[in-house]
């Protein structure tokens, strides 16, 4: 059996991009979703949500890529469903199979008029034992028909990151797949080898070891980021001290590897503060201590408040910052834990005038802060108008502003230079500038 035609459930910041990937494989897709919007966007080869590339892929998949609000027709004339839907955080640090369960009641009621077999393949993140547990079970129910016989459930997550959403797909560093039973394991991988570019390496397992490893990549990375971030810091207070010489000879051993390694602020985004405490509550269920998965959580949300107290010694009562970066990477809208939004909420909170641009998060900022920081509309407009400057999201444009652009002669403009990305403004006339992590940076100068 080969997988020629596939159904993808959520249109949102994963599955359009997604189900435009795979169609640019030469394969047929489905794209599903309840929000019309999204359905109308895609049927028209509009953008649904905001991904770099995504519009061009689009564009050149036409022909090939559909969208409807039927789900059960789109499971009849598909082979494999893709179930991208969101799985929100629940108070204890789980996800909820809410929209899940949903999407398998129709996947379900599709699968029951069908007669022959079907893949279905969960994507979204969820806790061990879900995939094995509700899912099949409902799957189970709603069809009459029984997993691994009359269809196949896998997990297969991917590792993948908002902004490079479309790259990532196509060129993951692995498959991890959780299956029902080796054929349709077997079918999924064949499905991966034809659609990515490169060839990864395929891990194959079952439902609750995919699950657990999931969640461990995501908390390992996070613990990596934070290890960098705590080896920033101690740099700022050692004579010599430079963070990125540091990481740079620790990533060539080849038990750390490069990747994650950048000293700079706290992780953010839909995917790595949340799975890093589903981790912890999942050990904690178990009654398995998870020291370094909270110690982890524990530092990453200190570093707001830490450069919130740090910014204090270069700012009077009446001073004004600007925040240069709210959304918690380049290249996406997304505004979820980022450092940029916190820093703003926390200064504005403690009576500081705050000015703020981005990009392309300015709009979803916005909902969440209102009228607590002043939005404006360029880069430049949100430094003329602060006394301390904090980059903290390392957008190209930012790098790209002339070193006049920063500067102010009565008194020097502060700039906080979070990714050390700046390094043009050294020495340059009017700007005071702070490249963090860096022995003579924030923590020296203000302490």
């Amino acid at each position: 059996m080969e997988l020629t035609t596939a159904s993808v459930i959520g249109l949102g910041k994963l599955g359009a991009p997604m189900a435009a990937a795979i169609a640019s494989r030469g394969l047929y897709v489905i794209g599903v979703d309840v929000d019309a919007r999204k359905v109308e966007a895609l049927s028209s080869g509009r953008p649904p949500v905001f991904e770099p590339g995504l519009a061009d892929l689009l564009q050149a998949t036409k022909g090939r890529l559909t969208a409807t609000n039927d789900l059960g027709a789109a499971v009849l004339a598909s082979d494999v469903t893709f179930i991208v839907v969101p799985t929100p955080s629940e108070p204890g640090g789980g996800f909820s199979l809410k929209y899940v369960l949903q999407a398998c009641e129709g996947i379900g009621v599709g699968l029951a008029t069908k007669n022959r077999f079907h893949l279905v393949v969960l994507t979204s993140t969820v806790m061990p034992g879900s995939t094995g547990g509700p899912v099949r079970e409902v799957l189970e129910k709603t069809s009459g028909k029984r997993c691994g016989e009359d269809f196949g459930l896998c997990y297969s997550p991917e590792f993948i990151a908002l902004g490079s959403v479309i790259r990532d797909f196509l060129n993951p560093d692995l498959i991890l797949i959780g299956e029902s039973d080796p054929r349709s394991g077997a079918l999924l991988e064949q499905l991966y080898r034809r659609i990515c570019e490169n060839n990864p390496p395929v891990a194959r397992m079952n439902f609750v070891n995919a699950e657990l490893t999931k969640l461990a990549v995501n908390t390992f990375v996070t613990t990596k980021i934070s290890f960098a971030n705590m080896l920033a810091r101690i740099c700022e207070r050692l004579p010599g001290g430079d963070v990125d010489v540091v990481t740079r000879a620790l990533g060539l051993d080849s038990r750390i590897g490069p990747k994650y390694l950048k000293g700079a602020v706290g992780y953010g985004g839909p995917c790595f503060p949340r799975d890093n405490l589903a981790l912890v509550a999942l050990a904690d269920q178990l009654g398995v201590p998870a020291t370094i998965a909270e110690a982890t959580d524990e530092f990453n949300r200190s570093q707001v408040d830490w450069l919130a107290d740090r910014l204090k010694e270069y700012l009077s009562p009446d001073g004004k910052v600007g925040i240069l970066g709210l959304t918690y990477k380049p290249h996406t809208d997304v505004v979820e834990e980022a450092f940029g939004l916190m820093l703003a909420a926390k200064l504005a909170d403690q009576g500081y005038t705050v000015v703020a641009y981005d990009p392309a998060g300015l709009g979803n900022a916005q909902r969440i802060l209102g009228s607590r920081v002043r939005f404006v509309d360029a880069a430049e407009q949100c430094i003329a108008e602060a006394d301390v400057v904090v980059v903290a999201t390392p957008w190209p444009l930012f790098r790209e502003l002339p070193a006049e652009a920063w500067a102010r002669h009565s008194p020097p403009r502060v700039v906080v230079d979070c990714w050390r990305v700046l390094g043009h403004l050294a020495g340059h006339a009017g700007v005071a500038h702070v490249p963090l992590g860096v022995f003579g940076g924030l923590a020296a100068q203000a302490g």
